[in-house]
């Protein structure tokens, strides 16, 4: 059963959604003045991936992510740059689009815009000013948060933590705790009609209007990172549950923050890799915008997509990121274990692994190995990738259990000697293909190993294969005169370099890592 930990209980419970094999997910989603780095794209990947695997389980999952394309930064940034907000939110929304696309982040239903919600936004707020809990102050329109006893019940933080806006706004309201849900308009800004005169939404009101627009006034799981967790998510709650008088979510998901490789586990000090949870500590290396973050398309000419979705991944989501490029390479030296396999495959069954048709749901995924130790061995990692993924989603577990799966079959293929000729049975050839048909369901509730990728053009550039056949001749005369020194000699310069021989019965094959 998947147990879930929800961060308003802050214990893992039993997921059970509102309505029976329906579940609605809320995701927030980035403020678009300027380009997307790598810690906008942590929560889209790890949501991505926790609705492919509630959809393995047999529900239908719809997930929202909001684009927040009026604010505070957009106009600023907008003034900056001597252009319109809806010019500069509609360039940074495609930035953002696109690396999501390059991620393979590609099941999130809709992308409300704060734009486009106006009309729920301002009868959102017209109800909190009837029910008593808002107040109107010259244009602006303020949560009086002494008129919710349960503040602070998510982030465990009182109003006396809250940091109220300051100038003019700070003098008309009647506590410093209390929080805009809508603003006056200041003049030459973007702004809308509304009973309090021209203005535009605060921050967290947006969020609220949009999830009960498309997900109701209760749904399932309301995400985002550690550091939205107040007041962002504080207040949202407030203002739905005061509205609504029922639960917003049911349960709350917090990532951990992507951090910079240099401050995560900092010796001396404050560290940066605590238990997760800890929002001061992952504060202290967290990338952002403001640190200088550089943009991430620039990311995407170095490292493939599915390699940062994998390095995304690889750490449980309610953890920091240790955030580095020699991490990233790191990574993308262990997925190469992944797509060597591949080929492999391939070479022995005449059957590329991505044309393998792979089961779509869990129960589809069931299967009886019978007295077949290769299959034995599948399905008892199948059931580790199983236990690992129903456990909170434990996505760097699961990925740990699809190494130990392809190490597994690929100890089959060299202890059957599968790539001899001659050696390649209808049963064997049969066994090999039911354990990478499990190996590609499983990865696919990951969203990984979906299209087979790009090779480096190196691999297949004239000069560069002529040479390469010419050092693998070298090393084979060397090993033939026993001369070892030599052999080791070249193949460890190669590898240091990025290329990777294979010594396989029917010759030495060369890749690039």
């Amino acid at each position: 059963m998947l147990r879930v930990y929800n961060t308003l209980t802050r214990t893992k419970e039993p997921f059970e959604p509102v309505q029976p094999d329906k579940v609605g997910i809320y995701l927030c989603g980035p403020t678009v003045y300027k380009p997307s780095h790598i810690g906008h794209m942590v929560g889209p990947v790890i949501f991505d991936a926790i609705k492919r695997y509630l959809s393995y389980l047999g529900h239908q999952v719809t997930l929202v992510v909001n684009i927040t394309d009026v604010d505070d930064k957009l106009i600023a940034e907008s003034n900056r740059r001597g252009m319109p907000m809806a010019q500069l939110a509609t360039e940074m929304t495609a930035d953002y689009m696109n690396n999501l696309a390059a991620l393979g982040v590609d099941v999130i239903d809709h992308f409300p815009h704060c734009t486009e919600t106006m009309s729920e936004i301002i009868r959102f707020t017209q109800t909190l000013v009837e029910k008593g809990f808002a107040y109107e102050a010259l244009g602006d329109v303020y949560f009086e948060v002494a008129k919710c006893p349960e503040y602070g019940k998510l982030s465990h933080r009182g109003v006396e933590a809250m940091q109220g806006e300051g100038g003019g706004m700070a003098e008309r309201k009647r506590s410093t705790a209390d929080f805009a849900l809508w603003k006056s308009a200041k003049p030459g800004e973007p702004s809308w009609p509304s009973p309090w005169g021209q203005g535009r939404p605060g921050w967290h009101i947006e969020c609220s209007a949009m999830s009960r627009k498309l997900l109701g006034e209760t749904f399932d799981i309301h995400g985002g990172g550690l550091d939205l967790m107040f007041p962002h998510h504080e207040n949202e709650i407030a203002q739905s549950e005061s509205c609504h008088a029922k639960p917003m979510a049911r349960f709350w998901l917090h990532n951990g923050l992507m951090q910079a490789s240099s401050e995560v586990g900092k010796l001396g000090g404050r560290h940066t890799r605590p238990a997760e949870g800890d929002l001061g500590a992952q504060e202290v290396g967290k990338i952002s915008k403001s640190k200088g973050s550089a943009p991430f398309r620039e990311m995407l000419k170095q490292f493939a997509g599915e390699t940062i979705r994998f390095f995304v991944l690889s750490t449980q989501y309610r953890r920091p990121i240790d955030y580095s490029e020699e991490r990233i390479h790191e990574v993308e030296t262990g997925m190469d274990t992944f797509y060597r396999f591949f080929k492999r495959f391939e070479r022995v069954t005449g059957t590329s692994f991505y044309a393998l048709a792979a089961p779509t749901t869990r129960k589809e995924g069931d299967f009886d190995p019978g007295d077949r130790p290769l299959l034995k061995i599948v399905a008892e990692h199948r059931n580790r990738f199983l236990e690992a993924m129903d456990d909170d989603f434990n996505t760097g577990g699961g990925i740990g259990s699809l190494f130990d799966l392809v190490r597994a079959l690929n100890k089959f293929i060299e202890d059957e000697k599968l790539e001899q000729p001659g050696k390649q049975t209808a049963d064997k050839l049969d066994e090999l293909r039911r354990g990478a048909i499990t190996l590609r369901e499983l990865a696919a509730t990951l969203g990984l190993f979906r299209k087979p990728q790009e090779e480096k053009a190196a691999a297949g550039d004239e000069l560069a294969g002529k040479l390469m056949r010419l050092l693998i001749d070298l090393r084979a005369d060397a090993r033939k005169k026993k001369d070892f020194a030599t052999a080791d000699r070249i193949r460890n310069t190669l590898a240091e370099i990025g290329v990777v021989l294979e010594d396989r019965p029917t010759g030495t094959e060369w890749s690039v890592k």
